[in-house]
C-alpha cells in the first residue's frame, strides 16, 4: 500500500542537484527501503515535460534526463489510471475552490481519495493540502 502521494516537484529535487534538500532525499531514501508513492496518471507526461525543459535549457544533457528516468523507474512508485469525466469534474471544483491549476488539484484529490499525506515543494498545493486536511510530509 503507498505511504504517501508524490508529486512532480519532489521527483524533479532528486534529479537536480540545485534542487535537493535533505528533506526531499529523505524521501527518496523512505522509497529505497520499503516505502511505497501513489502518482496520478499524469505525472510521468509532467515529469518528462521538466526533463525536456532541462536538455532545451542545457541544465541536463540528453543521458542525464534518460538516466533520471532509469533511476526513477525503479523505485516503487504506483500510477494511478486517468480520471474519468466525472472525476475530473472532482478535479475542476478542487482548483477552483482552492486555487491551483487541475495539474497539481489532481495531486490533492489523490491524497484525500486515498487518504495519504502529500510530498509536495509546491507552496500553492501544500498550503491547498493544509486547507483541506491533508497531511503533509
Amino acid at each position: 500500500m503507498p505511504a504517501f502521494v508524490l508529486d512532480a516537484s519532489v521527483t524533479l529535487a532528486w534529479c537536480f542537484q540545485d534542487e535537493a534538500a535533505p528533506w526531499s532525499d529523505g524521501l527518496l531514501l523512505s522509497l529505497r527501503t520499503g516505502d511505497r508513492a501513489q502518482v496520478p496518471a499524469h505525472w510521468p507526461v509532467e515529469v518528462s515535460s521538466a526533463f525536456s525543459s532541462a536538455f532545451r535549457r542545457k541544465r541536463a544533457t540528453l543521458d542525464e534526463v534518460r538516466g533520471f528516468w532509469d533511476d526513477i523507474a525503479q523505485l516503487p512508485i504506483e500510477i494511478e489510471p486517468p480520471l474519468t469525466p466525472i472525476a475530473a469534474k472532482g478535479v475542476l471544483d478542487l482548483a477552483i475552490q482552492y486555487g491551483l491549476t487541475p495539474y497539481n488539484a489532481v495531486y490533492l484529490d489523490l491524497a484525500l481519495r486515498l487518504s495519504l499525506p502529500l510530498a509536495s515543494l509546491d507552496s500553492a498545493l501544500c498550503k491547498a493540502a493544509s486547507a483541506a486536511g491533508v497531511a503533509l510530509l
